[in-house]
């Protein structure tokens, strides 16, 4: 049965959170296995293992701020 166009605009609203939500389970999991992950903290790359305990893998340039519809070439 297809979706009304209301329905599809409230799913899409929910993408967001639901990213939120899929990113620290990723994050919980990947630790819980005994996995390292990398992480942000201010200007620095940073590894952190299940422990807690913390690498500094390499300084980071600051975030490039993008207006919406702002288009870049990457290639």
């Amino acid at each position: 049965m297809p979706l009304s166009e209301k329905a599809i605009d409230f799913l899409e609203k929910h993408i967001p959170e639901q990213a939120v939500m899929a990113l620290k389970q990723a994050y919980l999991k990947a630790l819980a296995s005994g996995s390292s992950v990398l992480i942000c903290e201010g200007d620095h790359l940073i590894e952190q293992f299940p422990d807690g305990a913390k690498k500094i893998i390499k300084k980071i340039p600051p975030p490039i701020r993008v207006k919406p519809g702002q288009k870049w070439d990457i290639g």
